[in-house]
């Protein structure tokens, strides 16, 4: 077993484990060590609707998704299974969930405890006052958020489709600025970074915990005060409702400026931080 600490991070919705190569290559300079990983349908390998990349993109809109079947039991066996991997390699074990990430974050410390020393939240989605992020994107604490476009119905394809590759400028500029909005609108690498499908469950699974379990494992929250797509004040309703579900171990919080990704707009900043985080937990 290596005696440093390691961060494990968990990507949010339509997002990979490609998105965390600035931070981890930033976190190294503090000596930390960081592995990223991609849950069930994400990542260089996930499926994709077949006209996705053809000319005109045809059926985008109607055909079933490939990640219909997936279950919120195998978002959490696979993360269970690569935690288990890297706690057999590594004395400490810091957890960064983004966003949807909170979401199997959560069970998998709900199921095994000891997998983690510490879950750092990043702009994340919190189960314990609601299991299902869906909850706290429909409430009307969170009525000013910007939500990206749905290519299709997600009942009848069976996942959460977006479409960065649109030829709609109007439609790339709602994702771009929900995701976005202080990266430059000239620079257009992330429309090819992120996953058109996103399974239902991810959003509207549940994944429920307790304070006997989850609420056992030291917890930060990291908030992005000019996110758009999870407002601030939706992170601090997840916060309350976390504490006192489990009152004994309160998050400590942290804020950092700028909008919902600072895996990419400000890796240096994020990593100077979940490095401190990590050195303290």
């Amino acid at each position: 077993m290596n005696e440093t600490t390691t961060c494990v991070f968990v990507h949010g919705a339509w997002h990979s484990s490609l998105h965390w190569a600035a931070t981890q290559r930033a976190l190294a300079a503090h000596g930390v060590a960081g592995v990223a990983v991609d849950l069930p349908g994400h990542g260089v390998t996930a499926p994709m609707p077949s006209g996705y990349l053809r000319p005109g993109q045809p059926a985008l809109a109607t055909e079933p998704s490939a990640l219909a079947g997936l279950t919120t039991s195998a978002l959490v066996d696979a993360l269970v299974a690569d935690l288990v991997e890297v706690r057999h390699r590594f004395a400490r074990v810091v957890l960064v969930a983004h966003s949807a990430g909170g979401g199997p974050v959560s069970a998998a410390l709900e199921r095994q405890p000891g997998l983690a020393d510490h879950v750092v939240y990043l702009s994340a989605f919190v189960p314990a006052g609601r299991s299902r992020f869906l909850d706290y994107v429909g409430a009307p604490e969170n009525a000013g958020a910007v939500r990206v476009p749905n290519s299709g119905d997600p009942e009848v394809i069976g996942a959460f489709r977006i479409n960065p590759l649109s030829s709609d400028p109007a439609e790339v500029a709602v994702i771009r600025r929900a995701f976005l909005n202080d990266w430059p609108a000239d620079r257009h690498g992330w429309r090819l970074t992120l996953h058109p499908d996103e399974p239902l469950v991810s959003l509207a699974g549940e994944f429920p915990v307790t304070a006997g379990r989850w609420g056992r494992v030291p917890r930060s929250y990291i908030r992005l005060t000019g996110d758009l797509a999870l407002p601030p004040v939706t992170q601090d309703l997840m916060i309350a409702e976390a504490d006192r579900l489990a009152p004994d171990s309160p998050f400590s919080v942290y804020s950092l400026p700028g909008g919902h990704s600072p895996f990419l707009t400000r890796p240096g900043e994020l990593a100077e931080l979940v490095a401190r985080i990590a050195k303290q937990a």
